[in-house]
């Protein structure tokens, strides 16, 4: 593992902010962002990386709960459901997490990242909003101020059974590579399930956190979050973080999206290598 020093401590500050600022516009957590720089950049075990990751998580989801809690945006009926999944799943992740090979945890984090692009590229023209306000939600769907259409907006989250298996997945997955399980959640609720991107992003955003907290101690009690590293990274996320939620609060949903899309092929394309 390569020595920590001052300005290795640094790059993970500003590493951080920049994966708190992408994570919060894009939901899904600063994990995704940050791994592949500590792992492939900086030379650290995956594992390692992976814990830190876990950490900025927890604390991006706390900075998007405190600025979304007045919005409407956040989908607090459907998360808790989907929650339940997620937290079984990411301690599934987290125990089992030193039993698989680095390389296959690459492959698999090359393998997840590059699907979701597809689905995400594939969907953007799909918004799923309903602009008659008059239309009942149902038990799962919900309603909010949406400023790119300019007026109040309602959806209805469909395939219930199919967001709560993905939810199972994704917290596995993020219990395994400190990813936080927006890398899935987000684009399975946005494209199969119709919720629009900003409420999926926003709802995940609360979950991810509760996620990876159940997985972050299993990493703690092995050794594998190393705490200056954590706590740079933490530092940073906080600020990154509140400038995400500023632009992604009003950028289009369409670019979001391409933007997601293309950060995922490139971690994709990154670990492929890496894995090879």
């Amino acid at each position: 593992m390569p020595e920590i020093t001052g300005p290795i401590v640094a790059l993970v500050l500003v590493a951080g902010a920049a994966a708190g600022g992408l994570g919060s516009m894009l939901g899904l957590g600063g994990g995704v962002f940050l791994v592949p720089f500590l792992n492939v950049a900086l030379g650290f075990p995956l594992k390692v990386a992976s814990g830190v990751g876990l950490i900025t998580v927890v604390a991006t989801s706390s900075v998007i709960a405190r600025g979304t809690d007045r919005t409407g945006v956040v989908n607090l009926r459907l998360g808790m459901v989907l929650q339940v999944a997620a937290a079984a799943g990411g301690y599934f992740g987290g125990r089992y997490a030193r039993r698989i090979p680095e390389h296959l945890l690459q492959l698999m984090f090359s393998a997840v990242t590059a699907a979701i692009a597809a689905i995400v590229l594939s969907r953007l023209e799909r918004r799923n909003v309903i602009l008659d306000t008059s239309i009942d939600p149902g038990p799962f769907g919900g309603r909010y101020f949406d400023g790119e259409c300019g007026q109040p907006i309602v959806y209805r989250t469909r395939r219930l059974p199919v967001a709560f298996g993905v939810s199972l997945v994704a917290g596995s997955i993020s219990g395994l590579l400190g990813l936080g399980g927006g890398i899935l959640q987000v684009p399975a609720l946005n494209a199969w399930c119709g919720v629009p991107l900003r409420a999926a992003a926003a709802t995940n955003a609360i979950m991810i956190g509760i996620t990876a907290a159940a997985s972050a101690p299993l990493y703690y009690a092995r050794g594998d979050i190393v705490p200056p590293l954590a706590a740079a990274a933490v530092l940073g996320t906080f600020f990154g973080s509140r400038v995400g939620l500023w632009f992604g609060g009003r950028a289009r949903a369409k670019w979001l999206k391409i933007l997601m899309a293309a950060i995922l092929l490139f971690v994709s394309v990154v670990y492929l290598a890496k894995a090879l």
